[in-house]
């Protein structure tokens, strides 16, 4: 196979993915306006619905825009063999193949985020702040993005130093390395995201005393589950959009619930969307997902120790030096398909593990609260809820409301 043919065959994985994603966005489109299934219809008032219709339609008109102007732009930098512009700057600096590719990354991540922030910034001031979901202020805003930065330049680097530095020194066998030094991180933050990394973004604070706190204890006495840290976050600070979350294992095992949650539910509710996340645990869903995260990284860079050293993976991108970081982007665009198909396929056990979780939390405490929390944050958040299925089935982690519902409630 020649490097043109190689070429090609990316543009064709980038320009397919592009037409399946617009094709499944306009069928679910289309179903913006049904009318809402008997189980649903008292989820919103009319005026209420009027205004998630024009919500979804709005976010899929833009969303049109931003795809169309990504993919344009894409193509464009391929087609002008941008990777090897961005590769020839960063070679003017130094000739270490570390700071090359720690400079290449550099500019094509910091590039990439500065063109697409205007959409961002489109996003949160004016769409989620006509539908009145934004709470964040410019500065909020843009000390998010400083902070982005300057994580992705400490981290990023140190994880790309290292691999690069076990790939000029292992070879072909870099790719174990690699993936035990993934597997370390993975687990690492896991373990500690909620204590290092959601302070520099958000405040936390320990639910205070009180009956809310009190009939979370006493449930989670029931079901035989240790939790001494829960905490409130101020999501409020970003979005009046609601959320709650596990982390962490053993000692560092913590809930966390968001003050628009506690804002928009009542206690009952509160405590059956936790009965649902404890159900997460304790059906071992969430050691899954990270074994199964794990799993997938190791074949993936097992399949990367075959290819990177082929110098094809550098022509196809236009530059005729090879190195490990143009490769590496080269086959990160040649394994989108598979990606694609891991992805969807962990949908489809995510989906069931929701409704695992659901069970749980309606034999071990109740259903009838959780159905009414799943519609408040439905409503409050102007959901679809008529979307079109083959959309859910390619893109949805969790169950429609409507089955959900149904699998809560099924009589």
């Amino acid at each position: 196979m020649s490097a043109t043919s190689l070429f090609y065959i990316i543009i064709a994985i980038i320009g397919t993915n592009f037409i399946v994603d617009k094709l499944l966005n306009t069928l679910n489109a289309k179903r913006f306006n049904d009318d809402l299934p008997e189980e649903l219809k008292d989820v919103y008032d009319t005026e209420a619905y009027k205004t998630s219709q024009t919500y979804k339609a709005t976010k899929y008109k833009f969303n049109v825009l931003t795809s169309v102007f990504s993919i344009v732009l894409t193509l464009a930098f391929l087609a002008l063999d941008g990777f090897a512009f961005v590769d020839t700057i960063a070679r003017s600096y130094s000739n270490n193949p570390i700071i090359v590719a720690l400079l290449f990354f550099g500019i094509v991540m910091i590039g990439s985020d500065i063109i697409t922030t205007p959409f961002s910034y489109y996003s949160t001031f004016v769409i989620e702040e006509k539908f009145g979901f934004n709470t964040s202020s410019k500065k909020t805003f843009f000390l998010d993005k400083i902070k982005g930065w300057a994580m992705m330049a400490v981290v990023g680097s140190l994880l790309i130093t290292i691999i690069i530095w076990f790939y000029q020194y292992t070879g072909t066998y870099f790719w174990l390395y690699a993936w035990a030094l993934i597997t370390a991180f993975t687990l690492f933050m896991n373990m500690f995201y909620a204590k290092l990394i959601v302070p520099l973004f958000n405040k936390q604070t320990p639910l205070e005393a009180g009956e809310l706190r009190n009939k979370i204890a006493a449930y989670a006495k029931t079901v035989g589950f240790k939790l001494d840290k829960i905490f409130v976050i101020d999501g409020s600070k970003r979005s009046t959009k609601a959320n709650a979350y596990f982390s962490g294992f053993g000692s560092e095992k913590r809930v966390t619930l968001y003050d628009t949650l506690i804002n928009d539910l009542n206690d009952e509710e509160i405590v059956a969307v936790l009965a649902h996340e404890v159900g997460h645990y304790k059906k071992k869903h969430i050691v899954f997902n990270v074994i199964t995260s794990i799993l997938l990284t190791g074949v993936m860079l097992y399949v990367l120790s075959l290819f990177i050293s082929n110098p094809l993976l550098s022509k196809a991108l236009g530059v005729s030096t090879p190195s490990f970081h143009i490769g590496l982007i080269a086959f990160g665009l040649l394994y989108t398909p598979i990606s694609e198909i891991t992805g969807l396929i962990m949908n489809v056990f995510s989906r069931k593990f929701e409704y695992q979780a659901d069970d749980y939390a309606k034999n071990t405490y109740a259903g009838t609260p959780l159905i009414t929390a799943l519609k408040k944050l439905s409503k409050n958040s102007l959901s679809n809820l008529t979307p079109h299925p083959a959309y859910v089935f390619m893109y949805y982690s969790h169950p429609t409301l409507l089955q959900r519902i149904k699998n809560l409630n099924p009589n």
